[in-house]
């Protein structure tokens, strides 16, 4: 009777998001547990049974590091992002499409799905322009430096993926981006979704973390933020209650909700199947970002 009660109490929400677009930025702890990621493919899986569209984006950053600890290079950050020279790159781009992407679509091919890996460079699928870094002086000013290959998203063209959902797969989009010239850039994960959710018209942007969401308290896990308007998010930022790492992933989600997507979700990656129980439950786990 509990699983008749759970599948009935899904059933609105299977209807109301039948056929449309998810997409799911990827990454965090659930990419290196590995009961964490079999879950969160096992939920894109069930996703598209139910005749959703779930497109995953992974970020890599850690194995990336690992991989270049490993050949003798030396990892640097300026302003959060890492400086990537032509020897870095070339190992990021490595670790991410020759490796962490065919091991997803490996698990969800292995778990009973179809997937199908892709880089932003596949059908020119991100075009990027070339970012840089912006650093705090010790007089409190900033300056922006070059930090060599690292892009910042300028154009999607989401055909291919439109392709491969339409032949029923689900795609895995590793976030390496072609430049002028055929170049290559590395792009931040989150942004990459965030761009692909609005080319694609996506009904939810989901970004897993590794904390429980937006927390009014950050001492008290009780006091979890279910819901925030874009309007709200400014009196949050100056409170402080949103600030660090997470004030790029709030602002991630704004710019998605101005390019049309319908609504975002930052979640806790370390809940097993949260993405299921944002999406199918009356009561999510997460903070939802709305218009």
């Amino acid at each position: 009777m509990e699983k008749a009660g759970i599948l009935v109490e899904a059933l609105p929400y299977i209807k109301k998001f039948y056929g449309k677009t998810v997409v799911i930025k990827y990454g965090g702890h659930a990419m290196v547990n590995c009961e964490l990621k079999k879950a969160v493919l096992t939920d894109a899986v069930l996703m598209k049974y139910v005749g959703m569209h779930p497109v995953i984006v992974h970020g890599g950053g850690p194995e990336i590091t690992g991989m270049l600890k490993r050949v003798g290079i030396e990892s640097s950050f300026m302003g959060g992002l890492r400086v990537t020279d032509a020897a870095t790159m070339e190992i990021a781009q490595m670790v991410l499409v020759g490796k962490i992407n065919k091991d997803i679509v490996g698990m969800i091919n292995d778990i009973g799905g179809h997937a199908v890996g892709l880089s932003g460079k596949d059908g020119n699928l991100l075009v990027a322009d070339k970012k840089m870094g912006r650093v705090r002086r010790p007089d409190g000013s900033e300056e922006m430096v070059d930090i060599g290959l690292v892009g910042e998203v300028r154009q999607v063209n989401p055909g291919i993926v439109a392709t491969v959902i339409r032949e029923g797969y689900i795609p895995v989009v590793a976030p390496v981006a072609v430049g002028e010239g055929g170049d290559s850039y590395n792009v931040n994960a989150d942004s990459a979704a965030g761009a692909l959710a609005v080319a694609l018209n996506a009904d939810k942007l989901i970004i897993l973390t590794d904390v429980e969401g937006i927390l009014a308290d950050r001492n008290d896990k009780a006091s979890l933020i279910s819901t925030v308007t874009r309007e709200g998010v400014p009196q949050l930022v100056e409170k402080g209650i949103i600030d660090g790492g997470m004030i790029p992933k709030v602002e991630c989600c704004i710019s998605a909700l101005r390019g049309g997507v319908g609504t975002t979700h930052i979640l806790d990656g370390r809940v097993p199947h949260s993405v299921l129980l944002e999406i199918f439950t009356d009561r999510g786990v997460g903070t939802m970002v709305t218009n």
